[in-house]
């Protein structure tokens, strides 16, 4: 285990100097052979004794992390964003009023933050009211992108708490935390780009251990804050609700309500760059960059209205394994997390982002449960760091083929692994 602690550990320390001689496919090829040596740790961690295990786990995932710290974000400037909408609000202005280069702004622009800001004279800001929160709170702190990335690196503090009380709670080894800590997915995207994704999957991972322990109302509660950093967690209520609980959906309503309203003071502009060009400017709208959609029209062609229905069938699938999920009588942690992880996988392949840090959603169930497609869909992620500013760029249409068909095909090897056993079993029954 050690041994292989040490190849990743020399991964990590070249890859930033590889991206910057090589460009990003070096990035992507040192990172996956991370991602897979991850998974060989994973295996071998339950034949370590445990206590000496957490020590190498943990030290060897903090120092990775400390070292990130010392590159400035290699593949994303989302980071600045973030500290520029906490000092907008510390200046007592909307976040969501003006562009960043709105000459009303003007007197808040600096050297360190501003030129950084992507989309800085098209676009207000995108994100929620609860990342807001967060923002204007850490930027009380400091006001720079060390500040914000020690922050996210808090929220994966209270991750990795989490996973191990919900492993304690299976009774399934603590050791398999290594499966996150040492997955370069997180490492890179949160020590190194500090996205918000972590603060998101916090609140969700809290969310449901209060839920799955006997509070479903209050982790209803926290995981609609997780929608309201990235509502990309939205699909995790199914998993904690009961059929005709109305008390939940209200609870819920009365959560975002609330934190909605001190920005109100713009209309629906409280939506932000969503629905002012995020939805045109990634292929969504159109139907350009939705992989299943994307597949269809390769074999049938493009023709008007299949984006909406491309649309209206994903809410219905979603909903029949949401209502699935909620009428399943199987009530355990270890099934109830299986099946989140399950909506959280469909999500992903409906909505087929075009960033390798919204699969950190999943990233704590490779540790929670480990299932071959939760694996493929981290891992495979990382071919999405693909930048159009190197010279040997690979279609997205072919990465998100690799990756989403490599999650169609874990499915199905699991349904196969699932009948043989299901046919050994009736053969051995008398």
């Amino acid at each position: 285990m050690a041994g292989i602690g040490a190849v990743l550990a020399a991964l990590t320390l070249v890859t930033p100097f590889a991206f910057e001689t090589a460009g990003d496919n070096a990035y992507i090829a040192l990172t996956i052979s991370a991602g897979l040596l991850t998974i060989a740790a994973t295996r071998v961690v339950e034949r370590v004794p445990p206590y000496r295990a957490l020590w190498l786990i943990f030290g060897l995932g903090i120092l990775l992390r400390a070292y990130l710290l010392l590159f400035n974000p290699l593949l994303s400037s989302d980071i600045y964003r973030y500290v520029w909408d906490g000092r907008v609000q510390a200046a007592g202005i909307n976040p969501y009023r003006y562009f960043p280069a709105d000459q009303a702004l003007a007197f808040l622009r600096d050297a360190a933050i501003f030129p950084h800001i992507n989309r800085a004279d098209t676009a207000v800001t995108i994100y929620p009211p609860v990342a807001q929160f967060f923002f204007f709170m850490v930027t009380r702190i400091g006001e720079n992108v060390t500040t914000m990335r020690l922050a996210m690196l808090g929220c994966e503090f209270v991750t990795v708490a989490l996973i191990m009380l919900l492993l304690r709670r299976m009774s399934r080894p603590v050791t398999r935390v290594i499966a996150y800590l040492w997955h370069p997915l997180p490492l890179w995207e949160i020590a190194n780009g500090g996205h918000v994704d972590a603060l998101m999957v916090a609140l969700m991972l809290l969310g449901i251990w209060i839920a799955l322990t006997g509070h479903a109302l209050r982790g209803a509660a926290l995981i609609a804050f997780s929608v309201l950093v990235k509502p990309f967690a939205a699909p995790v209520l199914a998993g904690i609700w009961r059929p005709w609980d109305f008390k939940m959906p209200l609870v819920v309503i009365a959560a975002i309500a609330l934190c909605y309203l001190p920005y109100l003071s713009v209309g629906w502009g409280v939506l932000g760059f969503l629905t002012k060009g995020y939805l045109t400017e990634e292929g969504i709208s159109a139907g350009y960059e939705l992989w299943p959609l994307l597949l269809w029209r390769l074999v049938f062609g493009e023709h008007r209205g299949d984006v909406v229905g491309y649309a209206v069938l994903a809410a219905l699938v979603l909903l029949f394994v949401g209502l699935s999920v909620a009428r399943r009588s199987d009530r355990t942690i270890a099934s109830s997390l299986a099946d989140i992880n399950l909506l959280l996988l469909i999500t992903l392949l409906f909505l087929s982002p075009n960033y390798p840090w919204y699969f950190l959603l999943v990233t704590p169930f490779v540790s929670l449960g480990g299932s071959p497609p939760t694996w493929v869909v981290s891992i495979g992620a990382l071919l999405l760091s693909e930048q159009l500013d190197w010279d040997f760029y690979i279609p997205r249409m072919v990465t998100k083929s690799v990756l989403f068909g490599g999650l169609l095909l874990a499915w199905a090897w699991m349904a196969w692994r699932s009948r043989m056993q299901r046919v050994a079993d009736a053969g051995a029954s008398p």
